[in-house]
């Protein structure tokens, strides 16, 4: 986490034992043990408040897209419905009655013409 040596270590160790004493040492290293749980309970409790609302901020987004989806599903519904109203009400023959009729595609050219 900091990158803290054994050699960093052992330097914060015998400074501290020359600041504080070696009376007050063992109480002073048990109220830094105390903070640093603290601080390392602390940080897991806001990392597991970020994992959740990120969680929650998923769901939102897939209950927007599911919302998406379903007014997709209903446009489609009516179009389809539409389609085969119009569908029932002119047989296909009809809507496609001139491509039945053969019709002569060569061009005439004007000069061979009698």
């Amino acid at each position: 986490m900091f990158d803290i040596g054994f050699s960093e270590l052992i330097l914060i160790a015998v400074v501290a034992l020359l600041v504080i004493g070696p009376e007050r040492l063992p109480a002073a290293a048990r109220v830094a043990g105390l903070w640093v749980g603290r601080i390392k309970r602390g940080v897991s409790s806001i990392k597991e408040d970020v994992a959740r609302e990120l969680g929650a901020d998923d769901i939102r987004r897939e209950l927007h897209n599911e919302g998406i989806l379903e007014k997709e599903r209903q446009i489609l519904k009516e179009t389809s419905d539409k389609a085969n109203k119009i569908l029932s009400e002119q047989p296909l023959q009809t809507l496609f009655e001139d491509t039945s009729k053969p019709k002569d595609s060569t061009p005439v050219d004007k000069e061979q013409s009698p």
